[in-house]
């Protein structure tokens, strides 16, 4: 009453087989979550560079335009001297 070896082999092929698939299935469900999460962190990185970059056009802007009106300044206090 005991199982053939041939039998046996057999069976135990067929339950790897069958179980491949949802292996490889999970394995690629796993990759892709996996990329869709590097994707995810890589674009909220480019967004903040973009932002900080942003932030420092704008204060390089306002440091300029305060320049500027100082040597505007200075240039009237000049020609009204002059006067």
């Amino acid at each position: 009453m005991t199982a053939s070896p041939s039998t046996t082999s057999s069976t135990r092929t067929t339950g790897t087989t069958d179980q491949q698939p949802i292996r490889q299935q999970r394995t690629t469900a796993v990759t892709y979550s996996s990329e869709t999460l590097v994707r995810t962190e890589q674009t909220q990185r480019l967004q903040q560079a973009a932002s900080l970059r942003r932030g420092h056009q704008l204060a390089l802007a306002r440091r300029k335009t305060r320049r500027a009106e100082r040597a505007a300044l200075q240039a009237r206090l000049v020609l009204s001297r002059t006067l």
